[in-house]
């Protein structure tokens, strides 16, 4: 891409874009911020109207400010969600889907026995049977992947695929990934951590404001850490100040022998007023665990205890949940801002939509937070930022013991990833108890007083913050603990 500029209704998504990904490249792109970044995905694959720039790929020109081709590029996108077709089969995905298919008959033999060399090639084991909905998340990362290697596409972008795979699935994607890389294939690894791209890109490239600002090589870290800087220094002073605060062991809650199809004895505690991190390193047990604090799954045997008694997860006010991508799961867009901020509160004070006096009150007292033009702006109107506050907000307002935060800065960019933090910070100072269920440590570390690791397996191993310098891989904000 060369001087690329980008408008879309007056506004301009890329200026001056300029980005070079050569072949067998893996280039990391880190946004500091989401501006550009829609126009920029799709651009790649499609050749929409410039207003300044050229685009080659292939050695070809594709695109000009001077005129658009209504052809696509060869170039695969894998990101969060599926872009496979559920019902149909692994084999049917990889090569019945795919440009330039024109068999009338589908030879289902045929196409296993073109299949089984790609498994080979990676060393994975697919059934080419499976249908699609049944694959764990990774497998389904997997055929994505090749199904863009048996069409023959070279550039392949990975976006953010690290937030939906376990640390251990992530280091075997990067094996495959090199393993292509040898055969010329290239690809651009989108990431909001420079630790998780220094591990496997070639050069990263940092994306701001719709402009690449620079380009590192591997191993260039503290230079990178640069664009964190205020992010680092908040880190830096919540570290300080927890270590002022006294141990407190007065348990919250207790998960005691808990089993499910993929729970194997699960027993943990949580502390009031602390930050507990679950790394959970299987994608089953994951999706167990969520499914278990939204209340549409019960563990097939063991108990979950309060002060010793039986409790609930759901539909008790002392526990609260925070989803995955709150700002689209948790936001009722027919409710206004009042109502949406305070829909917890209303179980615990039954008068609340017939009391003004109430409602003003908090309006009153969270306005100087929240800022007083929120509460007359509909759900299209607010800003991801005042979504993420109203949300954490009304979590404060239900004043629970403790919270459940899942994958909290899942799909977050830096500046929205700085707002979820601050507001995990303040449920901290409020002394309730956080504790994060992720896939990898990302930016849950920085405010971990304990990790709970869980593998696979099922085996546990619990770290305390004094510990954390001992976590031998390198992990977004490990260098403040080594340091």
């Amino acid at each position: 891409m060369e001087r690329v500029t980008c408008k879309e209704r007056e506004v301009t998504l890329l200026e001056d874009f300029n980005l070079q990904i050569f072949a067998g490249e893996i280039l990391g792109l880190l946004p500091v911020n989401a501006h550009g970044m829609a126009a920029f995905l799709k651009l790649l694959q499609t050749n929409g109207p410039l207003y300044d720039g050229y685009v080659y790929y292939g050695g070809e020109m594709v695109n000009s400010w001077k005129g658009t081709r209504k052809s696509t590029n060869r170039i695969s996108v894998i990101g969060v969600e599926s872009r496979l077709v559920e019902n149909m089969s692994v084999s049917d995905n990889i090569f019945v889907l795919r440009q330039g298919f024109r068999q009338e008959i589908i030879r289902t033999k045929l196409l296993k026995h073109q299949l089984a060399p790609f498994l080979e090639d990676i060393d994975m084991d697919i059934s080419v049977d499976a249908r699609v909905e049944d694959l764990p998340v990774f497998e389904r990362v997997v055929v994505e992947l090749l199904r863009a290697v048996a069409m023959g596409n070279r550039l392949i972008v990975l976006n953010e695929i690290g937030t939906v795979i376990s640390a251990e699935e992530l280091g075997k994607l990067h094996e495959i990934l090199r393993h292509y890389t040898k055969q010329g294939f290239s690809f651009l690894y989108i990431c909001l951590h420079y630790e998780e791209m220094d591990r496997i890109c070639d050069r990263t490239a940092m994306l701001s404001n719709g402009r690449i600002q620079k380009i590192v090589g591997r191993g260039a870290e503290e230079q990178t850490l640069l664009y964190a800087a205020e992010y680092d220094r908040m880190v830096r002073s919540h570290l300080e100040n927890r270590k002022e605060v006294p141990e407190e062991k007065e348990e919250v809650l207790r998960f005691h022998h808990l089993q499910g199809e993929s729970m194997r004895d699960l027993t943990f505690s949580v502390y009031k007023a602390e930050c507990l991190v679950l790394q959970i390193q299987d994608n089953g047990l994951f999706r167990e665990m969520r499914d278990m604090l939204l209340g549409n799954l019960q563990p097939e045997s063991g108990e979950i205890l309060m002060d010793g008694k039986r409790a609930a997860l759901t539909g008790d006010g002392e526990i609260a949940v925070v989803q995955e991508l709150p700002t689209k799961t948790m936001v009722f867009p027919k409710l206004s801002y009042m109502e949406n901020l305070c829909i917890s509160l209303s179980n615990r004070v039954p008068d609340l939509w017939r009391n003004r006096r109430i409602r003003s009150s908090i309006r009153q007292e969270y306005g100087e937070v929240l800022g007083e033009e929120v509460f007359f702006l509909s759900e299209e109107n607010l800003s991801e930022r005042q979504k993420y506050q109203m949300i954490y907000m009304r979590v404060l307002l239900q004043k629970p013991r403790i919270v459940f935060c899942i994958q909290p800065f899942k799909g977050a960019d830096l500046p929205h990833r700085m707002v979820v933090w601050e507001m995990m910070e303040m449920l901290l100072e409020h002394g309730i108890a956080v504790v994060i269920l992720s896939l990898n440590l990302a930016d849950s570390l920085s405010l971990a007083d304990r990790l709970l690791i869980i593998d696979s397996s099922g085996r546990q191993k619990e770290m305390m913050r004094s510990d954390f310098a001992s976590i031998p891989t390198v992990e977004p904000w490990i260098h403040l603990y080594r340091n």
